[in-house]
């Protein structure tokens, strides 16, 4: 059969795609950049990629005639607070495509919303169902409350609430319950859907086994991770401060906190549980997920991060355009080592900067910059990296964006996200010449107008510090004699 998905460079759309593979499905996958997905997927040769933005109708290349079915996952909650205006246009224009092919079937992954008053975000989300239902192919509608898996953003959202707060004073929307699915239950469901006809025309909840609040969920988590957690709930945190308190404390953008904490407020469990007569399934429970997912992270093999994903607000959906780093009006600071380490050793180390392994050198300045960053409504340091080893285009790395990750030829580019006057650009280089090797390291800032040239002579005095400083500390890292002060700065 003929799939096409829409979303596929997504959080459910990249583990979606091996799923269908493997069932011998051919995977048509709808993306913005073809250049991002080949980059990054392993699967870029056994599936068939077509081109558009579904929020600009003109962009969208037409859909396979003959496909028999659409996955619909996407959403825009985080671009902007028109968001419910965006998706709504988004599935107008996917359903306009989609009625001129033979497709027989939509499934879309919405949220639960059985609870009275909804909020903006889950009334979107079902005013995107209702817009998917005018089309003529069999809508079928699973509707998810939290989603845990390695990477999502509900796991990440938890994650650093729990390990970064020992004593928490919390809103009372901590005690709102919800029921929470493991992804890969999520991936079974939306698999055994496709096409069988006993699920056309129909709308099911799924989730787990557990019904828990969300102060549970983080002791929960807190008692998985072996960790002690105190929670004082004060009832007068207003959305506004429980917003920006999520956002401070966690890797989200304050639109996205916003969303999500007027979201809390309503109560997403299970009432219709007809898909267990369809498709018989038992879900692992909440622990057993969380489980599942650090052994994803302890493997170095999580396969998709919500943080990679274009809809962060961060960053235009074009910028693989700005993988020709510009050489007019710009500023640039250069440094260019020798070194006699095993190439391979060097190039390991650019690999894995940022994270858990931080920037090698006075990593407590890039930490006051990610500060500071998140303080004016910026990303800051906090999103981390998917993989602590692997980097793609389009991957997260603190405050930066990977826009090219080439091991052939030993370069790095990465594409800063964080407030500024201007746009920034970071490359990281070996060269090998005359039997000598260097490594290459081009801080490049396009200033924007005089605030943006003032920014960059106060900040030269630190990067001729930090940027030498830097390329040394990448040289000897993971050397005998250098391990200890390398990873102590």
């Amino acid at each position: 059969m003929k799939v096409l998905i829409a979303g596929a460079n997504g959080y459910i759309g990249t583990r979606l795609i091996p799923v269908l593979l493997q069932k011998g499905h051919e995977v048509v996958c709808l993306v913005r950049d073809k250049r991002r997905f080949t980059e990054k997927s392993d699967f870029s040769a056994q599936v068939t990629l077509i081109t558009g933005d579904l929020l600009h109708k003109d962009s969208i290349e037409a859909f396979p005639p003959d496909m028999d079915a659409a996955f619909y996952l996407v959403h825009s909650m985080a671009q902007s607070n028109d968001f419910s205006d965006l998706e709504a246009l988004s599935a107008q224009n996917f359903i306009a495509s989609a009625q001129e092919t033979n497709c027989r079937q939509i499934i879309y992954l919405s949220g639960i919303t059985n609870d009275e008053n909804l909020s903006t975000h889950l009334k979107s989300r079902r005013n995107v169902e209702d817009v998917l239902q005018t089309g003529r192919a069999a809508l079928i509608v699973l509707r998810a409350a939290i989603i845990i898996g390695s990477g999502s953003a509900s796991f990440e959202i938890i994650r650093d609430l729990t390990e970064k707060l020992p004593v928490m004073t919390v809103p009372r929307w901590v005690n709102t319950r919800c029921q929470p699915i493991a992804i890969r239950d999520v991936l079974f469901y939306l698999e055994n859907v496709l096409l069988n006809p006993k699920t056309f025309g129909q709308t099911y909840d799924i989730g787990g086994p557990d019904i828990l609040t969300f102060k549970q969920m983080m002791l929960t988590y807190a008692e998985v991770r072996g960790q002690k957690r105190y929670m004082i709930t004060l009832p007068f945190l207003s959305p506004k401060i429980s917003s920006y308190w999520l956002y401070f404390v966690t890797s989200i953008s304050y639109p996205l906190a916003q969303s999500l904490v007027n979201s809390m407020k309503n109560e997403t469990v299970c009432r219709d549980r007809q898909i267990h007569e369809i498709i018989p399934h038992q879900c692992i429970s909440y622990a057993e997920a969380l489980h599942l997912a650090f052994e994803k992270i302890e493997q170095n093999s999580i396969v998709s991060s919500w943080k990679d994903a274009l809809n962060t607000g961060y960053l235009h959906p074009e910028f693989m355009d700005q993988v020709k780093v510009p050489q007019n009006g710009t500023k640039e600071y250069k440094v260019k080592i020798p070194f006699q380490r095993k190439t391979e050793a060097v190039v390991d180390n650019i690999w894995a900067i940022g994270g858990e392994r931080g920037w090698y050198y006075w990593d407590w300045i890039w930490n006051i910059r990610g500060f500071l960053d998140k303080m004016v409504g910026g990303v800051g340091i906090r999103r981390g990296r998917t993989s602590n080893t692997d980097v793609s285009p389009g991957n997260t790395i603190d405050f930066w964006r990977v826009l090219l990750a080439d091991k052939n030829s030993k370069r790095l580019l990465l594409y800063a996200e964080m407030k500024l006057p201007g746009e920034a650009w970071l490359e990281f280089k070996i060269i090998e010449r005359g039997g000598k090797k260097f490594i290459s390291q081009v801080a490049t800032f396009r200033p924007n107008g005089l605030w943006g040239r003032l920014y960059w002579a106060a900040m030269f005095p630190f990067h001729i510090f930090i940027f030498n400083g830097m390329a040394k500390r990448i040289i000897a890292f993971g050397s005998s004699k250098n391990q200890k002060s390398a990873s102590l700065n």
